[in-house]
């Protein structure tokens, strides 16, 4: 049995994280502040006698004391996520990325000698920037904009934070784990912060027009959160792992435009598609990039990955969570 960490364990991601390290045994704390997390995520395990939720910010040094000192692994999901967070609060999402990551190594550095602790950084795709190539791989250039717009320093925040991790492997010798993950989707993703397909499944079971933004030719991989946990915990059980960067998702590309078609379709929704400019929806400054296909080829090489779950399947399973 593992004494395990999740930092924004009541989070989307982190939530089924949490289910999957309890179904296999682990003792799991989960802290979360609910800032884009709810406990009621959850639910299915509240009860669990192998479950402590612990209701705190990350960014508390004590807190952060008291759990790091008693775990084996500790899962980083703990973030600033969503576009419309991203750009309606720059400040926090700068703080939350970049403060709590350095909080977490320095408790992590602090205890090594007594206790080796495993480290895993949820890191993002929003760390290639503008980068023009057609997919990504993890030893391209980061490319960003300038500092005058805001919609870059998410990225740039989540970049420190990888080359904060790295520099603790190499310094220190901290094993630990990076994933950029790829547009991850599923039940209990909330629209709230700009996420794209329950944003579309919710109107278009509601009977509401899609708002699909700028010309819907934008390119994006969807991956369902189950694939993606499954991608995480075989890479935290490979050594070939450690010290290492890996692209996780799904390299299958779709327009955002057909993603609105495709949501329609499974729920066989009468709503129309309209078309919203980035200024309209976050600010006249707002930039995005048109393809963000990654090059899975490292991963693959690494450990096994068999997706459950092609869109259509994505869509008709975050469709039935939604209508339940």
């Amino acid at each position: 049995m593992k004494q395990i960490l999740v930092t924004g364990g009541a989070g989307f991601i982190g939530s089924h994280l949490a289910e999957r390290l309890l179904a296999r045994g682990d003792r799991v704390t989960v802290v979360d502040d609910e800032t884009t997390g709810r406990f009621a995520n959850l639910a299915a395990v509240a009860d669990h006698p192998r479950l402590r939720s612990v209701r705190g910010s990350i960014a508390d040094a004590d807190l952060v004391a008291q759990y790091v000192d008693e775990v084996d692994e500790v899962y980083h999901l703990a973030a600033a996520v969503g576009v419309r967070l991203i750009a309606e609060a720059p400040i926090r999402t700068i703080e939350t990325n970049i403060d709590t990551t350095q909080l977490l190594l320095g408790a992590i550095q602090r205890r090594r000698a007594s206790r080796p602790i495993k480290f895993f950084l949820a890191s993002s795709s929003e760390v290639y920037g503008k980068n023009p190539k057609p997919q990504w791989t993890e030893e391209d250039d980061l490319v960003f904009g300038p500092t005058t717009r805001a919609r870059w320093s998410y990225g740039a925040s989540k970049a420190i934070d990888e080359f904060l991790v790295l520099a603790h492997h190499r310094q220190y010798g901290l094993p630990a784990v990076i994933a950029r993950f790829f547009n991850v989707v599923g039940p209990r993703q909330t629209g709230a912060f700009g996420m794209v397909l329950p944003r579309f499944i919710d109107a278009a079971l509601s009977g509401e027009p899609l708002i699909v933004h700028d010309d819907g030719r934008q390119r994006r991989c969807f991956a369902h959160v189950a694939d993606v946990v499954s991608t995480v915990l075989a890479l935290m059980e490979a050594p070939a792992a450690v010290g290492r960067v890996f692209n996780v998702g799904s390299d299958q590309p779709v327009s955002i435009l057909e993603l609105a078609q495709l949501v329609i379709d499974v729920t066989g929704s009468t709503s129309r598609i309209e078309f919203q400019s980035y200024a309209e929806a976050y600010s006249a400054d707002f930039e995005d990039i048109r393809n963000r296909v990654p090059d899975l080829s490292r991963l693959r090489a690494t450990v096994e990955i068999t997706p459950r779950y092609d869109l259509r399947g994505i869509v008709e399973d975050v469709a039935a969570s939604r209508r339940g």
